[in-house]
Parts: C-alpha cells; sequence; structure tokens
C-alpha cells in the first residue's frame, strides 16, 4: 500500500479556499447592506424635512405664496431684517418675514441634513407638493430633474 503524503493538505487547502469565498460573499453582501441603510436614513430624514416644511407652512397660511420661492432665494446674511426679527421671542416679525426665515431655516437643514440637499415647493392651484433631491449615489451631482423625494398636502 502506498502512502499519501500531503493528500490531506490539499484537502484542507481547498477547504480554506471555499470558506474564504464565502466569507467574501458575506462581506459584500454587509456592504451593500449598508448602503441601503443610508439610503433608508436619507429617505427618512427627507420625509421629516418635507412634514416640517408643511408644517410651517400650515401656522402662517396668510403668505403660503411666499413659501414658493426656492429655499436658497432665502438667504439670510448676518444683520438681514426678515430674519433677525423673528429670531428671539423679544422682537416681532411679519408673517412674510416669518416665511423668509423658515424657508432659510429649512434650507440650511437640507444642506446640513441630506448630501448636498436641495428642496422646493410647488403648488398647482389644489395641492402643495415638496420636492426634495439628493446625491443618493455620491457622485456629486444633484439631478434636480429625478427628485428623490415627494410628498403633496394641503393647508
Amino acid at each position: 500500500m502506498k502512502k499519501h503524503n500531503g493528500f490531506t493538505l490539499i484537502e484542507v487547502l481547498v477547504a480554506v479556499v471555499i470558506l474564504a469565498v464565502g466569507l467574501l460573499g458575506l462581506a459584500g453582501m454587509q456592504a451593500k447592506e449598508l448602503g441601503s441603510n443610508q439610503s433608508a436614513y436619507n429617505r427618512s430624514q427627507a420625509t421629516q424635512l418635507a412634514y416640517d416644511i408643511a408644517d410651517r407652512m400650515r401656522a402662517n397660511p396668510s403668505v403660503a405664496a411666499a413659501y414658493l420661492s426656492k429655499p436658497a432665494d432665502a438667504e439670510c446674511s448676518a444683520g438681514d431684517d426678515p430674519c433677525t426679527a423673528c429670531t428671539s421671542l423679544a422682537k416681532t416679525c411679519v408673517p412674510a418675514q416669518l416665511a423668509e426665515t423658515d424657508l432659510h431655516n429649512w434650507n440650511n437643514d437640507l444642506k446640513n441634513t441630506l448630501p448636498k440637499g436641495t428642496g422646493r415647493v410647488s403648488f398647482n392651484g389644489a395641492v402643495y407638493t415638496v420636492t426634495i433631491n439628493w446625491d443618493e449615489d455620491k457622485s456629486g451631482v444633484v439631478d434636480q430633474d429625478d427628485p428623490n423625494f415627494q410628498m403633496g398636502f394641503q393647508l
């Protein structure tokens, strides 16, 4: 009877290769799942931000049309009267100033919460629509024509 030296070593090597391929597959699935979790988190944040601007508009319905400008149009620099007029309880502001402040704050929340987050509110005569975009695939480009999130509401 011949002795087969090294045969068990080859079996162990094959088992290690199969195990390594399986572990690489698990690592790939884990990485894909992390990306899906980030996408779900961004969508959840967009939902909260959409409800936020809708609630702000419902609290200030007399100037709802003022919320239809792009949030980027509502930049408040230091000393800007519409924005500083609404920053403390001691100061009073008119509804239009509150709308500008709301848009400015919402714009900042979009930028700080979502990657390259942008948003806008539109009105079709019956329903207001909040559209929120962000850089979902981390390409550095936000496609404004393909919204990541939309929500309709009425005042």
